[in-house]
């Protein structure tokens, strides 16, 4: 008897091991985090509900769409689906974040965003013939690196404005500048930090060209004024990639021309200050996200496909080529319409009601 109870308890504990074992599988197979992303076709939003400008209601009938990718940090359950499901993809932490922390990379996306509205809102208002102001601020430090002479005093999101007390209004005017330097020379830097000003003296150091630099990536810090009021509210969408359409809404509501005609008009790309249009990364995603919310026209950067370009580009065509292609096979009742630039897309808008 004494036996019987004693093999009984070892049946129940090693049941009991056992259902632990299978519990915490199923918690890692949810929950487990894997040094991958995961990215997938995210939202097409309605703009209306973005940008908001006193006395210039959008009161017309249809949509302009911002398209997002979504992204996610793999756990085993979604890598399982990214594999299996051809709008998802695997994407190496490197290729997503380039390699810097959630909060860096969270940072830098905000201020893109923040600078594709302000070169949204310049390039609309030039196009409307309405008066804005455009003022260079400086460079913006998208990253540090681990070799520059300048690692403890520069830090991601401060904007550079003088070089040997010389400002510029463009950063290939910094650039030249400090290339024409010698390397090893010493350069002082003045730049904003938190609002506040500060200056740093380091010898500028050899780059890969050879040339000398202050080892940063950089990108130009714009301001923006209109006068005519306009606020864009972005919500948790980050990235340079909606400067295209943020410009056609904002377009539209200053002039009140009738361009959507009812329409749901998705799309994507970066806008500069001249309205020229930018590729972007993840369009087949965008494609998706676009035909689930029943956009029927889609406007995609447009460039000259070579076989330098298509070498490097993302699955070897262009952001058209592939927008088209993933519309052909996935949403074959979508108009994929080719941009340059803003005015190619506002001159299809008008001529094709």
């Amino acid at each position: 008897m004494i036996r019987r109870l004693r093999q009984t308890t070892r049946e129940q504990r090693t049941q009991f091991v056992g259902m632990l074992v299978a519990v915490l599988a199923i918690l890692a197979f949810f929950m487990l985090p894997l040094p991958e992303y995961i990215e997938g076709p995210g939202s097409a939003d309605n703009l209306k509900s973005f940008v908001k400008m006193p006395g210039h209601p959008d009161k017309r009938s249809g949509k302009f769409m911002i398209t997002s990718v979504a992204v996610a940090q793999a756990r085993p359950v979604s890598y399982l689906y990214a594999k299996l499901n051809p709008h998802y993809s695997v994407e190496s932490t490197a290729n997503v974040t380039g390699g810097e922390s959630n909060a860096t990379y969270d940072k830098v996306q905000d201020f893109y965003m923040q600078s594709a509205i302000n070169e949204s809102i310049y390039t609309a208002y030039r196009a409307a013939k309405r008066p804005v102001t455009r003022q260079y601020l400086g460079i913006y430090v998208v990253s540090v690196d681990d070799q520059s002479p300048f690692k403890h005093d520069l830090q991601v999101g401060d904007t550079v404005t003088k070089v040997n007390g010389r400002h510029f209004n463009n950063m290939v005017g910094y650039q030249t500048y400090i290339q024409r330097q010698k390397v090893g020379s010493r350069a002082t830097i003045t730049y904003q930090h938190n609002g506040k000003t500060r200056t740093a003296t380091a010898k500028l150091m050899s780059l890969p060209t050879k040339k000398a630099g202050i080892g940063i990536t950089l990108t130009d810090n714009v301001k923006v004024v209109p006068k005519t009021k306009v606020t864009v509210n972005p919500g948790n969408i980050g990235g340079p990639s909606g400067g295209l359409m943020f410009s056609l809404q904002i377009y539209q509501q200053l002039t009140n021309e009738n361009l959507r005609h009812g329409r749901k008009i998705a799309g994507t790309g970066t806008v500069d200050s001249n309205g020229d249009v930018g590729e972007i990364g993840g369009i087949d995603k965008k494609i998706i996200a676009a035909k689930r919310a029943g956009a029927t026209i889609f406007f995609a950067p447009y460039v000259k496909p070579t076989k330098a370009l298509l070498k490097y580009e993302e699955h070897h065509q262009t952001n058209y080529q592939l927008a088209k292609a993933t519309a052909k096979k996935y949403a074959p009742n979508m108009k994929v319409v080719p941009v340059k630039n803003f005015q190619d897309a506002l001159h299809y808008l008008q001529t094709h009601p």
